[in-house]
């Protein structure tokens, strides 16, 4: 079937009338009251409407007009809720793995930032913001996503603390009123992922066979050993990797009669020094490279020259594991990225490129939840409200995914955004008319109107300690 023959049809759209519903009930035996069941509802709802932004305060204000009570209650559900969301996402899960799961089925690991104002919000420091391209003022999370031939979503979160956060005296006050756990240890970006990919492992509720992620992930050895025990992992690392082509004899150094007896191996004299991973890349032939399909884009298909060759990797200058050091070369400019992989020796050079495609997944995920989902407009400072936001943000687009998935056989390449333009047609809309317009504005007018007292209060009291 041709693109222009993808069609979809009235009945289509009818037939995903009642799927938001649905979904949502799916989730309820998750909520013990009937207010967590509404605010639950409520909250995927909006996140799904297309709404100028999806703070709680346009959510709420949209869907009930000027009522301080439906905005307080649903902050107080998000902020500090007694909802279980690591069941929320466990049911998640499984119900990606109803819709896209594979036996072949990819975890792809990256972090994003949010940038935030203020000094408040759990977590936020001057740090490294990918979404803006620089170091700035922003909380960064953790993500594990999901990818396979049956489509692509996020699975699980892990907002990422800086060390000062958790261990410094200056921090505590902070940590107090967002209400970080008393038991929280400092953790490395790495040290998240792979306990959230290992947890994904122990339930067995997903189907997956490979992982990767980029630098970042790949140049911490730890991190590699770590899912490797779980998955099939294809890692970018940097240019200055240590590996060897042939794999150097080790010994223990002879007893010398006094002191300890030696208990750690070093090289055999004469054996070869490990080389980098750039090094070795540069001295093999060119007939060794092979044009392969990474994957097909918006703008047509992705193609790179691709090796692979066999090598030993190197933990503390010893030789560790045998693994596949795999190069990507762009055809255009000639860079080269260079990955470390711990898949079988029969691995096929056109599954690397395949799996080295798929990790571009994840990006589009965050795209679509910042741009669609309001991933990035949330406005709570809480330990518990950046998660469950997350959660919830990681469901409404498992939930369009699912839509995706239902509706592919008419239309393969349904984006995100038709997707909510299909749902805005069959689900109920928020009515804007002229007084509940009236309504929103004179609401934002007294709310600023506090903020500005409040502030100028504050700003006065500073001046007067001065004097």
């Amino acid at each position: 079937m041709s693109q222009e023959d993808n069609r979809i049809t009235k009945a289509n759209v009818e037939s995903i009338s009642y799927e938001l519903e649905k979904f949502q009930k799916l989730l309820h035996p998750f909520f013990k009251r009937k207010e967590q069941k509404r605010h639950s509802d409520n909250y995927l709802g909006g996140l799904i409407h297309p709404l100028p932004n999806k703070s709680i305060e346009t959510m709420m204000l949209h869907m009930h007009g000027e009522d301080e009570n439906h905005i307080r209650a649903m902050q107080h559900f998000m902020s500090a809720g007694s909802w279980d969301d690591r069941a929320v996402l466990s049911k998640h899960w499984q119900l990606v793995d109803e819709t896209m799961g594979d036996e072949d089925g990819v975890l792809v690991v990256d972090c994003s930032g949010f940038p935030k104002q203020g000094q408040e919000s759990v977590g936020v420091k001057r740090q490294w913001c990918g979404q803006l391209g620089k170091t700035d003022n922003c909380q960064v999370g953790v993500f594990v996503g999901y990818a396979s031939q049956h489509g692509r979503t996020l699975l699980d979160r892990r907002l990422y603390l800086p060390e000062e956060w958790v261990e410094g005296k200056e921090y505590a006050e902070r940590r107090r009123r967002c209400g970080v756990p008393k038991t929280i240890q400092f953790k490395t970006k790495p040290t998240l992922a792979a306990e959230m990919v290992r947890q994904l492992a122990t339930e067995k509720a997903v189907r997956f066979r490979w992982l990767t992620a980029d630098e970042g992930y790949g140049r911490i050895p730890d991190f590699l050993d770590s899912v490797g025990q779980v998955a099939w992992y294809l890692a970018e690392v940097p240019t200055d990797t240590r590996i060897w082509l042939k794999r150097p004899k080790t010994e223990l150094p002879k007893w010398k009669g006094i002191g300890r007896t030696p208990t750690i191996r070093r090289l055999v004299s004469g054996e070869s020094p490990s080389q980098t991973v750039a090094e070795i890349a540069a001295a093999f032939p060119a007939k060794r490279w092979k044009r392969q399909l990474i994957k097909e884009g918006s703008k047509g298909p992705i193609i790179a020259d691709l090796m692979a060759l066999h090598v030993t990797n190197s933990r503390q200058q010893l030789p560790g594991a045998d693994v596949w050091l795999v190069c990507r070369r762009n055809i255009v400019t000639g860079e080269i990225h260079y990955f470390l992989s711990n898949a079988p020796q029969s691995t096929k050079l056109k599954t690397f490129a395949r799996i080295a495609g798929m990790r571009w997944s994840i990006e589009t995920c965050f795209e679509e939840g910042k741009q669609q989902l309001g991933m990035g407009d949330y406005q709570l400072r809480s330990w518990i409200g950046w998660h469950h936001h997350m959660t919830l943000v990681i469901l409404a687009h498992g939930f369009l995914m699912r839509i995706r998935h239902q509706l592919a056989d008419a239309v393969p390449n349904l984006t995100l955004p038709q997707i909510i333009l299909l749902l805005k047609a069959v689900l109920p809309q928020p009515e804007l008319d002229i007084e509940k317009t009236v309504e929103i504005v004179n609401y934002y007018q007294k709310r600023h109107a506090a903020a500005s007292r409040s502030h100028r209060k504050r700003r006065m009291a500073q001046l007067n300690q001065l004097e």
